[in-house]
């Protein structure tokens, strides 16, 4: 069974509204926003990555979830794996240092103890009060909107090859899979003027997918806009190439979102003012599903638009 189909059975137990019918980043129940994700070893981070890198990616995947909507975080409860000692407590030390950085409160959680030999796994719920108004779903999505991103695509991906050893490393992309930054600030900035909002975890074509199906239109994606790293380039310089590996990479945390073409000057404004470089890559339509264009042509989607489970 598929996380899709496990989660389109679910979807019959989620009935309660601050679900958002399970096809949105984070519940929203009263003013609290409440997001949880899991990542396994070998999946979404390496054997021989350091604990205190695996502790900060824990907290800033589940972050990324408030910023897309634009929630300040309250809290955090964490699910832990207990293993190696040192491990252990290499791990607390990355996770003081990333609820320091963030400034949240560790509230509580679970711990179980695995077979030796066994992957890690670590789960953590993120509690956020939503913004004034509500917080933004995926579902918004309008005909018409513009569609943006924030900072720039596949430097994580990159990163992850480097640490496989498969292209030269440099500290940007290499940084950029260790240590994300969730967008918090532009994401709570950005609430008045957007439509829709998500982050972009698994890819930015299978997010913006994700985004279409949800708000029942089409998104097309002008791939000669998608924003590229000079550190990304300077490795892969192939820019029609790489843009397209770069939109399936994930793991980027960045801010996909849905606005009204006259906010575009306001969400300039905030892009400026937060020194967070955006962009727009496309449009909304009439429609379903992606389209891809690169310089008003339409080419074929990749066989693969992101990570699944």
């Amino acid at each position: 069974m598929s996380e899709a189909d496990f989660i389109a059975r679910l979807r019959a137990i989620a009935t309660d509204p601050a679900a958002r019918a399970l096809a949105d980043d984070a519940a929203v129940l009263g003013d609290l926003v409440l997001t949880h994700d899991m990542i396994v070893e070998g999946i979404h981070f390496l054997p021989d990555d350091t604990p205190q890198d695996v502790a900060w990616k824990l907290v800033a995947v589940n972050l990324s979830d408030l910023a897309a909507k634009g929630a300040v975080p309250i809290g955090v409860l964490v699910g832990y794996s207990l293993g190696d000692e040192a491990w252990n407590a290499a791990f607390v030390e990355g996770l003081d240092t990333a609820l320091r950085r963030f400034n949240i409160i560790l509230l509580g959680g679970d711990t179980v103890r695995v077979p030796a030999g066994a992957p890690r796994s670590f789960g953590l719920t993120a509690i956020g009060r939503a913004p004034e108004g509500g917080a933004p779903a995926r579902s918004g999505a309008k005909p018409g909107d513009q569609i943006w991103v924030t900072g720039t695509i596949g430097n994580a991906g990159l990163g992850l090859a480097m640490r496989l050893g498969q292209v030269e490393a440099n500290e940007t992309c290499l940084s950029a899979y260790r240590r994300p930054q969730p967008q918090l600030t532009f994401g709570q900035a950005l609430v008045p003027h957007v439509h829709a909002m998500m982050d972009v975890s698994d890819g930015l074509l299978i997010d913006a997918q994700r985004m279409a199906a949800a708000s029942g239109c089409e998104i097309g994606i002008m791939l000669e806009s998608i924003p590229l790293s000079a550190a990304l380039l300077a490795v892969r310089p192939d820019v029609l190439d790489t843009r397209l590996a770069a939109t399936a990479a994930g793991d980027d945390y960045q801010l996909l979102f849905a606005a009204d073409p006259g906010a575009a000057a306001a969400i300039r404004e905030i892009s400026a003012g937060l020194n967070i470089a955006v962009t727009p890559i496309g449009h909304a339509g009439v429609g379903e599903g992606i389209q891809l264009t690169h310089r008003a042509q339409r080419i074929a989607l990749p066989p693969r638009l992101g990570f699944m489970h």
